[in-house]
């Protein structure tokens, strides 16, 4: 990208929202696993908008609102108009008496000084939307996804997604939609819903392709955007050895093996596994963004090289051949 991208033009579905093809994933800057620093933080942020992203996604979970306070802060003073910001509801903040040790059970590296309380209803999305605005210090969202709403299907359709629907309409947020990572749920938001763009996570990379069975299509028909996220699989994809993990887990043996078999006939292409993982996702019609996670402003420019560097076009017919990819997935033209 290197600065030179035209800024978000891919439109989430409908909606007037649109997203750059990277976007900024801000969990890490909200302490995932580990601590980063207020610059580091900041630096990350910076190095994003001068490679051209113009979308960052957030939330109240990351960092119990850090992630959320810090792009806030990072954002301040640059055009409103120019980037789009997205965050989410279903988990509302409240605070503790006491500090009460750390999260890092629910992986942040932060003080535990709030705690999580499961909210799907209607008052818990408004009340939610308003917490996130005061920790961004913005007068806007433009996209508000529900929140793995897994164990609460339910109320997340009858309550949550009615109450996203009226602020759509009201102008609070531009576009709506839900982010998870598995696909049987977001199918079913696609197929009885008007939400605008899902975000899946994990389920749409070189070692996982379930997406291409139901939400794919789905989304592809009904016109709904799709945000795919973790495209490393958690740290497999950008670097296989036995310590990797996998979907926030030790990496079975069967998926190191594979991924160092791609890796492989990465490396006969001269490409690297990491930039073969984040140029993947976009061979599907349905695909308007892919977020790259980062805590750091290296790790923000080496994305944007990968994606600057497409893969020759021989590669994705030689993974197809390998049996490491499905024969009738769609797969991004080369180099």
């Amino acid at each position: 990208m290197n600065g030179r991208s035209d800024p978000g033009t891919e439109a989430l579905g409908h909606s007037r929202a649109t997203v750059s093809r990277l976007g900024f994933g801000a969990a890490a800057i909200g302490n995932l696993f580990d601590a980063v620093s207020e610059e580091a933080a900041a630096a990350a942020v910076d190095a994003a908008w001068n490679e051209g992203f113009r979308y960052f996604d957030t939330a109240p979970h990351y960092g119990l609102g850090l992630s959320e306070r810090r792009l806030g802060a990072a954002l301040a003073g640059r055009p409103r108009a120019s980037f789009t910001v997205s965050t989410k509801v279903g988990r509302l903040l409240e605070p503790l008496s006491h500090v009460q040790g750390d999260d890092l059970a629910n992986g942040f590296a932060v003080p535990a000084t709030h705690r999580r309380i499961w909210d799907f209803s209607a008052d818990g999305v408004r009340r939610s939307i308003e917490d996130s605005l005061l920790r961004l210090g913005m007068d806007r969202i433009d996209v508000a996804y529900l929140h793995d709403p897994d164990d609460h299907a339910e109320q997340a359709l009858e309550e949550a997604y009615p109450a996203l629907e009226r602020l759509r309409a009201e102008g609070v947020v531009a576009a709506i939609g839900v982010g998870m990572n598995q696909t049987g749920l977001l199918h079913r938001f696609v197929q009885d819903t008007d939400v605008d763009v899902v975000l899946l996570a994990g389920r749409f990379t070189l070692l996982d392709h379930g997406a291409l069975d139901d939400l794919l299509p789905a989304a592809l028909e009904r016109s709904v955007a799709v945000v795919i996220g973790g495209v490393f699989n958690s740290g497999v994809l950008a670097d296989p050895r036995p310590d990797a993990t996998y979907a926030y887990a030790p990496v079975p043996p069967e998926i190191l093996v594979r991924a160092m078999r791609i890796k492989e006939v990465c490396a006969r292409h001269d490409v690297p596994l990491r930039g073969a993982a984040l140029q993947f996702p976009f061979g599907h019609p349905a695909v308007a963004s892919v977020l790259v996670g980062a805590r750091s402003a290296a790790e923000v420019r080496d994305a944007a090289r990968l994606l600057d560097r497409p893969a020759p076009a021989g590669l994705w017919p030689d993974l197809q051949a390998s049996g490491l990819l499905p024969a009738s997935v769609p797969t991004p033209k080369g180099s």
